[in-house]
């Protein structure tokens, strides 16, 4: 809404500075930020009183889980969600509607996870909403989204998949982006949160795929930029950086009370809401496969716990000592920080040779 003030500038004042999307950004992970510390600890205290015992903790979990992590309470996204929505609204252009699609796809999943976690809580049980039908509205939402962004693509973009590396290379899809494009947002929501096992292990590695993608939002929705890198031109996705600027300053904010040990966790309310949120950045800047570049620790997560019940249904063996991977190096005897802290440093690495695909065309 900000970005109207623009509209008292002459041209030289300093309301001419809510013309740039990088200043806009900024200003939306301060907001964010903000947000978090300040909304941070009454949220908590709030969850704490609703729901007494807090998260059910799996029992086939590892078994130090339910000593160490009872009794603390999820659904803390909300946090997030909350910090992500007043910064957006407040300092992106609300005529984009790029912006729109992202929030409308990150407040549904949020919608989904914050079900999930009523269920557990109110059940006192680990088992939620049918991951059957949790799964199928997943789908729908993520089906809106595809033709959402297919309408507002370039004609010559439209319904295409876009190759990276390759300069110029498209593969027309036709009919199937749509589908293809409701993989990408619904997987990458689950894969978010399957790899929200330990206290800070899914946010930052969201921060950090989340900012990689900011940046090629920028740069496809700049022409000069994307005439130079050799990318497809998407206008208006450049706006999106304000979004993922929410998302990270929101994230910063989260993560300063799930830190080791968390005083909150996310829950599905915000591992479904930051997933959807990187799908659907993908989907609207052609970057779809990058996505699975960037966000390569959820793709590892998730493929564990597929071969697991693969492997485990055929043979009645196990790949992994514990799924999904991180598990796995806990049973290992890695202490918890350990697996976190290297998960990022993962996270990072990934996120700079997906950035790389920028540039080496």
């Amino acid at each position: 809404m900000l970005y109207w003030l623009t509209g008292l500038s002459d041209g030289g004042d300093i309301f001419n500075l809510f013309r740039y999307i990088t200043f806009r950004a900024g200003g939306a992970f301060f907001t964010a930020l903000l947000f978090g510390f300040i909304f941070g600890r009454p949220l908590i205290n709030l969850l704490r009183r609703r729901q007494g015992r807090g998260q059910p903790i799996r029992e086939d979990g590892p078994q130090s889980h339910i000593l160490e992590k009872a009794g603390t309470p999820t659904m803390g996204g909300a946090l997030i969600l909350g910090a992500i929505l007043v910064s957006t609204l407040l300092w992106a252009r609300v005529d984009n509607p790029f912006v729109w699609l992202v929030l409308f796809v990150t407040v549904s999943f949020g919608l989904i996870g914050f079900s999930d976690d009523y269920q557990k809580v109110s059940r006192n049980s680990a088992a939620g909403v049918s991951g059957r039908l949790r799964f199928g509205v997943e789908l729908v939402i993520a089906g809106i989204a595809a033709w959402w962004a297919a309408a507002y693509h370039p004609a010559g973009l439209a319904y295409h998949l876009s190759v990276p590396v390759l300069k110029d290379v498209l593969i027309n899809l036709g009919i199937l982006f749509i589908p293809f494009a409701m993989i990408v947002i619904a997987g990458a929501a689950n894969a978010v949160n399957l790899t929200d096992g330990l206290d800070g292990l899914a946010i930052m590695p969201s921060m950090i795929a989340a900012g990689a993608l900011g940046v090629i939002a920028y740069a496809v929705g700049r022409i000069d930029f994307s005439e130079y890198l050799g990318v497809q031109y998407v206008p208006g996705t450049g706006e999106l950086l304000v979004f993922v600027a929410g998302l990270i300053g929101g994230g910063l904010g989260f993560l300063w009370y799930n830190a080791p040990p968390a005083a909150v966790f996310m829950g599905d309310t915000g591992s479904l809401a930051l997933g959807g949120a990187l799908g659907a950045i993908a989907v609207a800047t052609k970057h779809e496969i990058v996505l699975a570049i960037i966000g390569g620790l959820f793709v590892v997560e998730a493929l564990s716990v597929i071969i697991q019940v693969l492997y485990y249904k055929k043979t009645g063996k196990r790949v992994f000592l514990m799924a999904p991977i991180h598990h796995h190096f806990e049973q290992l005897g890695w202490k918890e920080p350990q697996i976190v802290i290297r998960f990022w440093i993962i996270s990072l690495i990934l996120a700079l040779i997906g950035l790389a695909t920028l540039k080496v065309r």
